[in-house]
């Protein structure tokens, strides 16, 4: 039976769990790259040292991690962090963190994916009043000030839309003002 083997099957398997690491793996160093502008010494920077810290415990080589703290201090100035703001299904209010080296292309692309999969693209601060941004020593980042409740259909489109964010090499975080199941939480962020 041709196309049975084994073998095939695993090299299949493998091929997708590689593919999902290598993934992973580029948004972490991405993280670590743009943490580093300021400061590559890890001692000396909280944000950077958590950014290492999550690249370890998900096994990045030590190579990796080293290669993009220098990349930080040659390409410097061309990786942007960027904060993205949209409404998804049910007036759910979205932020959406990135790293970028090229800020027109992704600002195209992630507008594409939100009206793509039923969000609006919102205007810089039209959105941000609904989250309170964490001290960027701990785990830097946003949380919600208050949830909403949306309907079941719209908590299917709305993870759909995260998904799709997710997907998106650039994006490194997503955030939404609904509570959202433990599981989906742990794959998108907060």
């Amino acid at each position: 039976m041709s196309g049975h083997s084994h073998w095939a099957g695993i090299k299949h398997k493998k091929g997708i769990t590689d593919q999902k690491k290598g993934k992973i793996f580029a948004k972490l160093l991405s993280a670590i790259s743009a943490a580093a502008r300021s400061e590559p010494n890890p001692d000396f920077n909280p944000r950077l040292r958590t950014a290492v810290q999550k690249a370890k415990d998900v096994s990045v080589p030590n190579d990796k991690i080293a290669s993009a703290i220098k990349r930080a201090s040659e390409v410097g100035q061309k990786l942007e962090e960027l904060i993205f703001e949209a409404y998804g299904p049910g007036g759910t209010a979205i932020l959406i963190e990135a790293v970028s080296d090229n800020k027109n292309r992704a600002i195209s692309d992630i507008k594409k994916i939100i009206s793509d999969f039923g969000g609006k693209w919102a205007e810089t601060g039209s959105v941000r009043w609904a989250f309170k941004e964490l001290p960027r020593e701990e785990s830097a980042g946003w949380e919600a000030m208050f949830f909403i409740d949306i309907t079941e259909e719209d908590m299917t489109k709305l993870k759909v839309l995260i998904e799709a964010l997710n997907d998106h090499d650039d994006v490194q975080n997503i955030y939404a003002n609904v509570d959202m199941p433990d599981d989906t939480h742990d794959k998108f962020g907060r």
